[in-house]
């Protein structure tokens, strides 16, 4: 039987780095859904204060298998 797999998105944030950023996205999202298999970066942004950045988003789909 084939696996149902859905998608949602998610926006995460950290100061130190994008990876930081999608590690944040997949643990926040581990706290309501289980079974994640993937997590495909959208887009990427960074927020710059006094000339420095100050912080890296990414807009991020994960996606997680459904359970039958």
């Amino acid at each position: 039987m084939p696996s149902v797999v859905k998608v949602i998105e998610l926006i995460a944030e950290s100061e130190t780095s994008w990876e930081e950023a999608a590690r944040s996205a997949v643990e926040t999202a581990q706290k309501s859904i289980h079974g994640i298999k993937s997590l495909y970066v959208q887009d990427m942004q960074a927020v710059v204060k006094g000339g420095r950045v100050d912080r890296f988003r990414l807009n991020v789909k994960i996606s997680f298998e459904v359970d039958s």
